[in-house]
């Protein structure tokens, strides 16, 4: 995410060349992430579920069609183009959404036992085809949050979403590796606490919108995010090397890293704009 005070005008509207490096930024990383939902939801489903996994295959040929697209086009491309790419990439996002909803309730009432998908992954994976559906929509409008709610927004989403990594690793792991384990579930303990934090800020708005509260909020969230993020470093590692043992797929462990990196780029971002600059403890 670029968030710059100079791309915008008095009234927090985007102008036309951060509008399209933007989009492009947004589409090109959550594009991929689409598309490997789509993989990993294909993988947990049973071998009679033709016909989901044939909707899971499209979804995946969909936007792998969309990310390709996405690196075609340059910080150059007219502003109406890419408009129009938003709203067809953001109809995308709509359609997986609902279907990811969809296997949710299958799930929920009992159609797809013996299946593989976490309940809380597939909310987990439509919380995020949502996010990305709603911010392609609010690029088109052309205009911004105030910065203060923009910060406590995004934060309290991507807290829980590092709260929901934390756990699906410690399922997904071997019981056996006992330690692994155990840092995993206090990780999980330790987002649950920021998302509780995150969402008291945001209960006092606008009183608790001050520069150093905000600038406190993003440092605390950086340093776990940061010891997250190395967690999912190592552990991805460990996977692609075969030294623990797990039924984490190896995209999926990568999947949760490059989503912790991504979230550190928009807290560094904030916080470069909230105080002019940026943290080097990364």
């Amino acid at each position: 995410m670029n968030w710059n005070e100079n791309s915008q005008d008095p009234n927090n509207r985007i102008d036309p060349v951060m509008f399209v490096t933007r989009s492009l930024d947004e589409i090109r990383f959550w594009s991929r992430i689409m598309k490997e939902h789509s993989l990993f939801l294909r993988l947990g489903f049973r071998c009679e579920d033709t016909q989901l996994i044939n909707e899971a295959n499209q979804f995946y040929h969909l936007f792998e069609q969309i990310e390709q697209r996405s690196h075609s086009l340059t910080n150059q491309t007219a502003p109406e183009q890419m408009r129009r790419f938003n709203s067809e990439v953001q109809l995308a996002a709509t359609n997986i959404f609902a279907f990811k909803r969809k296997v949710l309730g299958l799930i929920l009432s009992c159609q797809l036992p013996g299946a593989n998908n976490f309940p809380l992954l597939v909310d987990h994976i439509s919380r995020e085809a949502n996010y990305f559906r709603k911010r392609l929509i609010e690029l088109n409008e052309g205009k911004l949050k105030p910065l203060a709610d923009a910060i406590i927004k995004e934060n309290v989403f991507f807290l829980r979403i590092m709260a929901d990594h934390a756990k699906f690793i410690g399922h997904l792991l071997d019981p056996s590796e006992r330690k692994l384990v155990d840092m995993a579930r206090n990780f999980s303990n330790d987002f649950d606490e920021l998302v509780f934090q995150a969402r008291d800020l945001e209960g006092m708005k606008p009183q608790s919108q001050t520069v150093p509260l905000l600038d406190q909020f993003l440092d605390q969230n950086r340093v776990s995010v940061v010891s997250l993020r190395d967690f999912k470093k190592t552990a991805r590692d460990l996977i692609e090397e075969c030294r623990i043992k797990s039924i984490i797929h190896p995209l999926l462990a990568d999947h949760v890293f490059r989503e912790a990196e991504h979230f550190l780029e928009i807290i560094d971002m904030f916080e470069a704009h909230l105080t002019g600059t940026m943290s080097q403890r990364r």
